[in-house]
């Protein structure tokens, strides 16, 4: 008891005021764990290119359809996933304490909604929809709008073996009846969606029947196993309509569960419109039960970032790179400037949010950057080299400079055009004391370098310097002195004794 009042303090703290001038609510569904993951953390919170399922499907929907309010249901792990989205604007966040299905979340979510101040429409978002787009969410909005229906399914066509589709099945009106009737101008028209679960449980001998507007229609159970046509878990209701159902779910069904797939039928009964929409790329609808589907959806995505980019920058190897989208965008936003990038991207390299690339910019293989880091242009940084910042920091790199072999820079750092840092290198930068490595500095060597101010034209080899300032010295016979072996005096020499 005391686990769920936290849970439900955190929703209070972090949910906002709706608009309720708005008419469009969005929900998404972001309860389940996901047994089949196999992993202590939420299923929602598992990436898919570098951000959370569920930060990914509220960041389609938010984006997609303008002004949006957003509920999302928490449940299994709910502090994790209330943390990862935070405080939003127009968000409230509501609790589903027990998991009962997905009919179960929607009505945990209609609470939520002041009946009095609403009357507008509602999306249903999955909270496991990681490929889903706000161009997705922006066609399904209209396609609603337009087709003037009061309820819309988004569907997707299964490409696999149908014994491998564990997705809910789109029962459409057939071509005639059972009596051999033609279907008229109800062809096609959607009569239920019907769970994989569900269907496994039926006769193999007898036909599964369905009524729809005073006629029957007949299905075989392997008709329905080959039906290619699945629900996505997306959905669009007139709120009013949507509220005087809602509640008539049951939960007689092989899993016990309330099923949101279940009010097409209600809706059907009750004379109100269902129509289904699909959209042209049918990855955008994929979810995941499994590691294995997951890293499906990692590689769809890594190879649309690939074909956004593959004629602007050269990247070594298309299935082995990471780019933050943040970084896509930008070098999207360089390339219209018209200006050749010459940008080369090594196999295994990558690249984080508030990375800022440049003009002739080589990053060698398994080089690993993160961060606020910003460069310069004509800079080279070699193999396994790691370079990164906290929030808060900036890593700046000047135009020139080369940074090779293994090299570990990190923090609050500015390096100066045509500093040249060789292998083996670790320099870092703290809030209180930043390091700045002047122009054409050389450091070379198994050199550690922390919070030092060192100015231009400075040679430094195999030195460890912490919080020291470094001049550039000119001795007589004009050459910069050199700083070669410099180790601070030892700290806990009296532990230490020869053997």
């Amino acid at each position: 008891m005391a686990q769920h009042e936290e849970v439900y303090q955190k929703a209070e703290e972090l949910s906002s005021d709706f608009n309720y001038s708005e008419k469009e609510i969005s929900i998404i569904l972001a309860a389940g764990h996901g047994k089949r993951i196999k992993s202590h953390r939420s299923k929602m919170l598992h990436a898919i290119w570098g951000t959370p399922t569920v930060e990914r499907v509220f960041n389609a929907s938010a984006q997609g359809i303008p002004a949006v309010n957003s509920i999302l249901v928490v449940g299994i792990k709910a502090l994790d996933v209330m943390s990862v989205i935070g405080k939003r604007k127009q968000t409230l966040f509501a609790y589903q304490a027990e998991q009962k299905g997905t009919g179960h979340a929607v009505q945990v979510a209609l609470e939520k909604i002041d009946s009095q101040k609403f009357d507008g429409n509602v999306f249903v978002f999955p909270g496991d929809m990681g490929l889903i787009n706000k161009e997705t969410a922006a066609m399904f909005r209209e396609a609603f709008i337009s087709s003037k229906a009061d309820m819309m399914v988004l569907t997707g066509i299964f490409e696999g073996n149908s014994s491998e589709n564990s997705y809910g099945r789109i029962i459409r009106v057939k071509g005639k009846d059972v009596d051999g009737n033609p279907c008229g101008g109800d062809c096609g028209n959607v009569i239920e969606i019907k769970e994989h679960k569900d269907i496994l449980s039926l006769s193999d001998e007898q036909p599964y029947l369905l009524k729809y507007k005073g006629r029957t229609f007949s299905y075989t159970k392997q008709e329905l196993i080959e039906n290619r046509e699945f629900n996505s878990g997306v959905y669009a209701f007139n709120y009013k309509k949507l509220v005087a159902q809602i509640n008539n779910l049951s939960s007689e069904n092989a899993q016990n569960e309330i099923y949101i797939t279940d009010l097409i039928s209600l809706f059907n009964q009750s004379g109100y419109s269902v129509s289904a929409i699909s959209p042209d790329d049918h990855n955008v609808v994929m979810g995941f039960n499994d590691k294995s589907v997951l890293k499906e959806m990692e590689n769809i995505y890594r190879k649309k970032v690939y074909d956004k980019l593959k004629n602007i920058i050269e990247i070594d190897d298309n299935e082995d790179f990471f780019i933050h989208e943040s970084v896509v965008e930008h070098i999207l936003e360089m390339d219209k400037a018209g200006t050749p990038l010459d940008i080369r991207i090594g196999k295994g390299v990558y690249i984080g949010k508030g990375v800022q690339l440049n003009y002739n910019l080589l990053l060698k293989k398994n080089v690993y950057v993160d961060g606020n880091v910003i460069f310069g242009d004509n800079v080279h940084v070699w193999e396994n080299a790691r370079l990164s910042t906290f929030p808060h920091q900036q890593l700046v790199i000047g135009d020139n400079v080369e940074i090779l072999w293994g090299d570990i820079i990190k923090g609050n750092i500015e390096i100066g055009e045509s500093a040249k840092i060789e292998s083996s290198v670790n320099m870092t930068g703290s809030d209180e004391f930043p390091l700045r490595i002047g122009k054409k500095v050389l450091i070379k060597g198994t050199s550690y370098i922390l919070g030092c101010i060192i100015e231009d034209d400075v040679y430094i080899e195999h030195s460890v310097l912490i919080k020291k300032k470094i001049y550039r010295l000119v001795k007589r016979n004009g050459e910069i002195q050199r700083i070669r072996f410099f180790l601070p005096m030892p700290s806990g020499i009296d532990a230490i004794e020869n053997r």
